[in-house]
């Protein structure tokens, strides 16, 4: 309908039956039985209706328009309060003859029957022998939420039960599902996000699933990453599969030197041991392969000995590339450990020293490890007679990528009046906390080239973030120093962007100075 302002408007039509008519009705309805003949000769009068139309410029709002999510008034504030906490206690029904009126949206009172007996219809007895939580359920809003409870409940197999046991999910775990499902809420935690993640994908919860993978990509880090990649491959999460490989790879030593390397399943370790984009010493490799059979000795009640542990490694032993290892650490570690036997300890030593080299169970080709990146941040460089100087005093550059990277260490400019040594003392540090530092020397050729100083081991580079790059070094020489700053630099995938530091002493800024270069992997 159009009023007469030409503007759309919205109609209300009602149909009222006319108070004459309804009367006129009932006489006639009364007289009705008195004869057939005249009941059937006589007709009812046709019923009257008029048609009000209103008109109104209102849009149809619903509930949480209506009533928009605030706190609650003061009065209803502390009961509030104290169904939430019921919920999380797993208390009884609610006392309050009201209590639907305290919240204003669906979602809010359906929420409220999260972890409630109120109404509830199936319980749950959730976790191993000894360690199990009874949970309560509502049939209708667990099959709404997942295909496996509506077929639990509804579908043609359905099982008339009033208790049903799960021992194969965490109680904690199955918690955080039946919230998301009940209150559209995701609540995750780092100790409890891997056993979520499998309730999620045995229960065809897929939003809820993503979730915990987009937590575990972000959490991830060396400490963790081979749990996560052996979780991924048993999930089938191909992302955070590929995720975890980037970690583990540039920062390889970390990650076969933490706890959580021993935890993974053998599969696992043959595909890590395999891998040839590894980023570390052979001789890491091997001693964390002897900490992971150690472990797994004691997993399978055998007793911790040289031979149980070559027994539990299997084939996988041949696939740590030993003849590859510097031969002051195959002589000092591998030879010594007693793994090897005599005959493989006489054939390498061969394949290091002999010119006819004896063939060899174990893989005899270098890891092809990564090639490091180099973001190289100004157009030109230069020196004069008077800078750059040194007195210890620090050259810092502040930095953001827009992808995960690792960073290796930095390329510096070197001397600028032949060669010369110096010792560089490198930072980097995100809002005040040190990630990485290390001491070092290198020593410059008198050239213009950069000059690569590393980190002990690759640091971890969140997205859209910015971080403190820093150098203190300490020279007898001038150096060259950087020109024609820029402020965004494209490197392959990765688009770095520099901004001036509030810890630079020494001149170093976007524009010119020092830490020419960032070197990563990613």
């Amino acid at each position: 309908m159009v009023d007469d302002k030409g503007k759309n408007m919205k109609c209300l039509t009602f149909f009222l039956m006319l108070p004459e008519t309804v009367k006129n009705r009932s006489k006639k309805s009364s007289k009705k039985g008195n004869s057939s003949s005249s009941s059937s000769s006589s007709k009812l009068p046709p019923v009257c209706y008029e048609i009000i139309t209103l008109k109104t410029k209102k849009k149809k709002k619903m509930a949480a328009d209506i009533f928009p999510r605030k706190k609650p008034a003061n009065t209803n504030t502390t009961a509030v309060q104290q169904y939430h906490q019921q919920n999380l206690n797993n208390n009884n029904t609610i006392p309050a003859p009201n209590w639907q009126g305290l919240y204003p949206t669906i979602r809010e009172r359906n929420a409220v029957m999260f972890n409630n007996d109120l109404m509830a219809d199936v319980h749950f007895v959730v976790g191993p022998p000894g360690g199990t939580q009874r949970l309560p359920g509502h049939k209708y809003v667990l099959a709404v939420g997942s295909s496996v409870f509506h077929a639990m409940f509804y579908g043609e197999l359905a099982e008339d039960k009033d208790e049903i046991r799960i021992p194969d999910v965490e109680p904690a775990a199955f918690l955080a599902m039946l919230k998301y499902i009940y209150c559209d809420e995701i609540d995750l935690a780092a100790d409890t996000v891997l056993a979520t993640l499998y309730a999620a994908k045995k229960y065809i919860v897929p939003h809820l699933a993503r979730a915990c993978v987009n937590f575990l990509e972000t959490s991830l880090s060396a400490k963790n990453a081979c749990v996560l990649l052996s979780q991924s491959c048993l999930f089938e999460e191909p992302d955070l599969t590929q995720r975890c490989w980037e970690v583990i790879d540039a920062q390889a030593e970390l990650a076969l030197k933490s706890e959580g390397f021993c935890d993974i399943d053998f599969q696992t370790l043959e595909s890590i041991l395999r891998r040839e984009t590894l980023n570390a010493k052979e001789i890491v490799v091997f001693e964390a392969a002897l900490n992971w059979a150690e472990v797994e000795c004691q997993r399978q009640d055998l007793p911790v000995s040289i031979e149980n542990k070559r027994k539990v490694l299997g084939k996988a032993l041949y696939l740590i590339r030993i003849p590859t290892m510097a031969l002051d650490d195959f002589a000092n570690g591998a030879a010594q450990s007693g793994v090897l036997t005599l005959n493989e300890t006489n054939d390498i030593f061969l394949w290091y020293t002999a010119a006819k080299k004896p063939e060899l169970e174990f893989v005899s080709n270098a890891r092809k490890g990564l090639v490091p990146q180099r973001c190289h941040r100004f157009q030109s460089c230069a020196y004069r007679s008077n800078q750059w100087r040194y007195r210890g005093r620090c050259d810092s550059i502040q930095f953001a990528v827009d992808k995960r990277v690792f960073i290796a260490g930095f390329g510096l400019y070197g001397s600028s009046c032949g060669s010369a040594e110096y010792s560089a003392k490198i930072e980097l540090k995100r809002q005040g906390v040190i990630l990485g530092q290390n001491l070092s020397k290198y020593f410059s050729d008198g050239s213009s080239n950069t000059f690569p100083v590393w980190f002990e081991y690759p640091v971890q580079i969140e997205p859209d973030t910015f971080y403190t790059a820093s150098v203190i070094l300490d020279g007898n020489e001038l150096s060259y120093f950087g020109q024609e700053g820029m402020t965004e630099v494209q490197c392959g995938k990765v688009t770095v962007q520099f901004q001036c530091s509030s810890d630079s002493t020494n001149g170093t800024g976007v524009q010119g100075g020092q830490i020419p270069e960032l070197i990563f992997y990613a």
